[in-house]
């Protein structure tokens, strides 16, 4: 009897062991884990157990019609493949209330669209927008095919007439109106450096009447002024209050625009700054 009890001891401890063994990892910020299921601190998505490698699929941009022209309509058609036989894929994750997160940004840093085309029957997106000037745009499409990782790709687009010329912005951390909030930020360190994380705090006025948007407390996009690097992310801490805080790495000694999104009073209020990054001495 006391052999049986033993080992039934034994096999129970080993099946909580084997229990606790098991990882929930958040497919959008992989840092956020845990030893149980449940949503991201973060950002809200499901912990998921077992996360695949991460590989990053295709998405073709399309433009129709094909020669773009300033204010006339267009249709954005992005259509993504797998990596491995090119096959169209047609089923997505809802990241945030939505299968599919696009971004569009001007050459001058003057256009800024985050919006989410709709999905078609055979797994296409579609959105219609109206290029307002001429020259070059950076198109980012944010998606997570299913049985996949959450995928960020960057598309460009050219519009037909004399381009802007190359963009040179100052330093600009003043404190912004939007429709119906008053946003003040600040970094630590007070001059980011590349590659070394940046806190970043917002501070919002009023502080009554905050909601999240699209299923986070904020949105924000960082381009930088060249448009090659362009990052999507969410706040590291933040609980409904006035006080918001995002956690950054930039990748390169540039300018960027910081874009950030948050919503007052069913509003939805979109404030930029402009924080310079210098090289680690």
């Amino acid at each position: 009897m006391r052999t049986t009890v033993c080992v039934l001891t034994l096999l129970f401890v080993f099946g909580l062991l084997r229990a606790q063994d098991k990882v929930y990892i958040c497919p959008m910020d992989p840092d956020v884990r845990s030893n149980q299921p449940g949503v991201c601190r973060r950002c809200g998505m499901k912990l998921r157990e077992g996360i695949p490698e991460p590989v990053e699929f295709h998405m073709d941009l399309s433009v129709t019609p094909r020669a773009i022209k300033p204010n006339q309509a267009e249709q954005l058609k992005f259509s993504v493949h797998d990596p491995w036989k090119d096959r169209p894929v047609k089923n997505f994750q809802i990241v945030h209330e939505k299968l599919f997160h696009m971004f569009v940004v001007s050459q001058d840093l003057q256009f800024f669209v985050h919006d989410h085309p709709v999905i078609q029957p055979d797994g296409d997106f579609l959105y219609n927008i109206a290029f307002p000037k001429p020259g070059m745009y950076r198109v980012l499409g944010d998606f997570y095919p299913d049985g996949a990782t959450p995928q960020l790709i960057a598309k460009t687009v050219f519009v037909v007439g004399t381009a802007p010329p190359p963009v040179s912005i100052p330093r600009d951390y003043s404190t912004k109106q939007a429709e119906n909030l008053q946003v003040s930020m600040t970094t630590d360190p007070p001059e980011p450096i590349a590659a070394q994380k940046t806190q970043i705090y917002f501070h919002l006025s009023p502080a009554d009447g905050i909601e999240k948007y699209i299923g986070v407390w904020a949105h924000m996009l960082a381009a930088s002024d060249d448009l090659i690097d362009l990052i999507h992310t969410h706040p590291f801490i933040a609980d409904g209050g006035p006080q918001v805080q995002f956690s950054l790495e930039f990748p390169r000694a540039r300018t960027y625009r910081v874009w950030v999104q948050f919503q007052r009073k069913g509003v939805v209020n979109t404030v930029h700054f402009d924080v310079p990054v210098k090289e680690l001495e």
